[in-house]
């Protein structure tokens, strides 16, 4: 495809969402875009002011183009890691959290063992994988063993300092498709409603064969989880019947950042992608 050139930048369409903006722009209006000023931690972006109405950009027709970017992006971006954990957990614990320590614990064990970190790029248990890759890997020098798919929000999350590599997403929907893309492994720490949420739709992809049912789901922490799970095997299989037995085997209980790095490293290797 011949290559369109924006602001003295080359662009080939379906790479970065920005460049796609400006060459749209400049064939509908015929004039040069202003240059953005986007490119900041998520904390630092400014609130969006209102669109006057007719405004192209907000049409559902804009849209299409705004998250197929989206996916090309993500994609080209994670296409370069080949062997990754993802873990999720709640973005509020601190360092004196115990799961914290777990996660970051986990981020070594992982780094160690040969594998990359993958996070949601944000504060909480994502900070605490991305440290504990950086406390083994190299990261003044852009080692590629933490990796953090951020979401661009007008107030919260923002890149941890201990991420390496990152993309930041405006989808909540594109985000998640990317952390469970290719990955060896997912591991849960305890979280909140976006943790949830995570792990509900990867084990639903699990439940329906869209992943592979040997890709482990791990759950750290036995009193957090232990109460979910029991809810699942009691109320949903045995008295509503609404999953098969089989499906309680999709998760794995464990208690320390120990025991899932064990069960990560007995499962066979991931190789569709």
């Amino acid at each position: 495809m011949k290559p369109y050139i924006v602001e003295g930048r080359v662009t080939r369409l379906g790479f970065s969402f920005e460049h796609i903006i400006d060459i749209l722009y400049v064939m509908i209006n015929d004039k040069k875009p202003k240059k953005g000023t986007m490119n900041v931690p998520a904390s630092r972006l400014p609130d969006e002011p209102e669109r006057k109405k007719g405004d192209f950009r907000h049409s559902f027709h804009w849209r299409i183009f705004r998250i197929m970017a989206e996916f090309v992006d993500g994609f080209q971006f994670l296409a370069d890691f080949k062997n990754t954990v993802t873990i999720f957990g709640s973005a509020r614990s601190s360092e004196d959290d115990e799961w914290y320590k777990e996660a970051r614990k986990l981020g070594q064990l992982l780094v160690q063992g040969g594998y990359g970190v993958i996070t949601g790029g944000g504060p909480g248990i994502m900070e605490a994988g991305n440290r504990g890759a950086c406390d083994i890997g190299k990261c003044e020098n852009g080692d590629t063993n933490s990796i953090g798919l951020n979401i661009k929000l007008p107030y919260g999350q923002r890149i941890n300092p201990y991420v390496t590599k990152s993309i930041g997403f405006h989808y909540f929907f594109v985000r998640k498709v990317m952390l469970s893309f290719a990955a060896q492994a997912y591991v849960y720490f305890p979280g909140g409603l976006g943790t949830l949420d995570e792990l509900f739709e990867l084990s639903t992809l699990i439940q329906t064969k869209k992943i592979s049912q040997e890709i482990p789901v791990i759950l750290v922490g036995k009193e957090f989880w232990g109460p979910l799970y029991k809810w699942m095997q009691q109320d949903v299989y045995e008295k509503l019947n609404a999953i098969d037995k089989e499906d309680l085997d999709i998760f794995k209980l464990v208690d320390s950042a120990q025991e899932a790095f064990d069960v990560i490293k007995s499962c066979p290797k991931r190789e569709e992608f």
